[in-house]
């Protein structure tokens, strides 16, 4: 059965992502409107879709051919179409930013409990062919994880990044991803946090942030892992070389038997006293179509789901709890649902 989808904010990964995705399952989803903060882009989409440009994301929602709204891009309305995509009963796709402040995502948490909607969050990384292969090896071959070390460098936003509305509010989505990311190769909750921040002298946003996570384990300590987690945003914008050069694995995962190091979505090298294994996930399903069937099955289940939800809510827990690390200098206790 297809889903009658309404799309809202179209995003810097339409074209190379979203939209190759869509057209792979059209016969799943059928796009019939879009809203978009920019208007000729929203009508250039609709003609390709064969869709209709829409202005209003709450009008759009209610519209009785529409089952679901896909929230692709940060937008300056932020979580609004979220909402009235509960209050309309519709089933909710979000790749945009969610609020990184607690409170605003448990309203947010709680609006989409009571409306009854499926929701899914786009968690890119635990969905990457490569993670899903880490998965598969680490309950065959590789065994249990016992150190994780996650690193993500970027450059410095521009001024107008600075000032734009993914930037302004949610400078910790990565960071919450990351720490998602971990739990989910772990397949474990954290029990204690350490971090550190280090700010830039001349901007109050930090310019590299590291947090230890301590997994729990058995009352053997030895069945413990720990995840180290780097995060930077100290190259200027403008040094493109130097960003590209060397840049470590974004996850190393050291097993009982051997060690795996992956870039998603399809970079995945592992090696265990064989020796060294290259994966070839390039004709896996792409992540971003794959997620959108995953949402598609979730929507058309009668089981709802919601766990990427608690997924981020956990996550946050897990920085807010960092954050009290770098204030105190010591390692903080986090509570286990």
């Amino acid at each position: 059965m297809r889903l009658g989808v309404a799309i809202v904010g179209l995003g810097d990964r339409w074209e190379s992502q979203h939209l190759p995705a869509i057209r792979s399952l059209a016969d799943r989803f059928e796009v019939r409107a879009i809203c978009e903060q920019v208007s000729h882009r929203a009508s250039r989409a609709a003609s390709e879709l064969h869709a209709e440009a829409v202005d209003g994301f709450r009008v759009m929602s209610g519209r009785m051919d529409i089952d679901a709204v896909l929230c692709l891009a940060d937008q300056w309305y932020g979580t609004a179409p979220i909402l009235a995509a509960c209050d309309a009963g519709k089933a909710v796709y979000s790749a945009a930013s969610l609020p990184a402040c607690r409170d605003q995502l448990s309203h947010l948490f709680s609006r989409v409990e009571s409306s009854g909607i499926a929701f899914m969050a786009e968690l890119s990384r635990r969905h990457a062919p490569a993670t899903v292969r880490l998965k598969e090896l680490i309950a065959t071959q590789l065994g249990r994880p016992k150190m994780l070390f996650c690193h993500h460098r970027q450059p410095q936003p521009s001024e107008h990044a600075r000032r734009s509305v993914r930037t302004a509010g949610n400078d910790n989505w990565d960071l919450l991803e990351m720490v998602d990311w971990c739990r989910y190769v772990v397949n474990n909750e954290p029990t204690s946090v350490v971090s550190v921040r280090h700010r830039d002298c001349q901007d109050d946003n930090s310019d590299y942030q590291m947090m230890n996570l301590a997994f729990a384990g058995a009352k053997d300590s030895a069945t413990r892992a720990f995840a180290q987690i780097s995060y930077g945003r100290y190259i200027p914008s403008s040094w493109q070389e130097a960003v590209a050069f060397r840049p470590p694995a974004a996850l190393q995962v050291a097993c009982e038997r051997g060690i795996a190091f992956i870039d998603p979505p399809t970079n995945l090298v592992w090696f265990d006293e064989a020796g060294r294994h290259q994966e070839s996930l390039e004709s896996e399903r792409p992540v971003d179509e794959s997620m959108l069937l995953q949402f598609h099955r979730s929507t058309m289940s009668l089981v709802r789901r919601t766990g990427s939800l608690h997924d981020i809510m956990r996550a946050i827990e897990i920085v807010d709890a960092a954050t009290k690390s770098q204030q105190t200098g010591q390692r903080v206790v986090t509570r286990i649902n």
